[in-house]
């Protein structure tokens, strides 16, 4: 059994993989803006596991959110050890379009609020010898798919390096970090800028599947990046 902080989980990706590791038996602590009620968490499956769901007031934009965070969440649950950030968020402008402040926005969810979290995170991930870190990133964060992808790209694509960076910062105490990046996902965000339909985007469901034998892989089976597609593309 781990437990596990999950950002952005009231509902979409991180809501699957949420309400699956919940269901699988690890303690879930996930991290909600304004004290919000995760849209799942009435679901009747879940109710047996109700005592290891954690609720804590977590903005990605507040600095000390993360440290505040990590500390409810050991004092719940004694130690930590893994950390999926998921949080994450799109303005669909191209870089020429966008403003300092898009970007800034964009920057401070998808990057530093994921660093910081691992930062506060960093000696109970160390001290347990398997501790893991999934980024949610994107293909975005692997090519530039449109020009009114390309400010999001410009952040997914330092998401992907902070995996990468993270990787490397806690290899030998045993922490292992993945950059998950998936193409179109059957989210409100996927859906608000495509007209593929949802039966043929990703389900999110399928992601919280493979995030969930990533964080169970032994430290001998490390896998830096994972991308998921649900469409031809050149690489992917």
């Amino acid at each position: 059994m781990r437990t596990v902080l999950v950002s952005g989980a009231r509902r979409g990706i991180g809501a699957a993989i949420a309400a699956r590791l919940l269901g699988e038996g690890h303690n879930v602590s996930i991290g909600l803006r304004g004290g919000e009620h995760p849209d799942w968490a009435g679901d009747a499956s879940l109710r047996p596991y109700v005592e290891r769901l954690h609720l804590v007031d977590y903005d990605a934009l507040d600095r000390n959110a993360a440290t505040r965070w990590v500390g409810e969440a050991r004092e719940r649950f004694g130690s930590i050890d893994t950390i999926v950030a998921n949080a994450g968020i799109m303005i669909a402008r191209s870089v020429i379009e966008a403003n300092d402040d898009d970007v800034q926005a964009m920057f401070d969810v998808n990057v530093q609020a994921p660093r910081r979290l691992a930062k506060a995170a960093w000696d109970q991930l160390a001290e347990c010898g398997q501790g893991r870190v999934i980024i949610l990133s994107s293909l975005s964060g692997k090519r530039v798919k449109s020009a009114k992808a390309g400010s999001y790209a410009l952040t997914k694509f330092a998401a992907t390096a902070l995996a990468h960076a993270i990787r490397h910062a806690g290899f030998d105490l045993g922490i292992r970090a993945t950059a998950v990046c998936p193409g179109f996902v059957a989210t409100d965000m996927a859906l608000g800028v495509s007209d593929r339909p949802p039966e043929l985007m990703t389900d999110p469901r399928d992601l919280a599947r493979i995030v969930s034998l990533l964080i169970s892989l032994p430290n001998e089976a490390s896998v830096a990046e994972f991308a998921v597609n649900c469409q031809i593309e050149e690489s992917f």
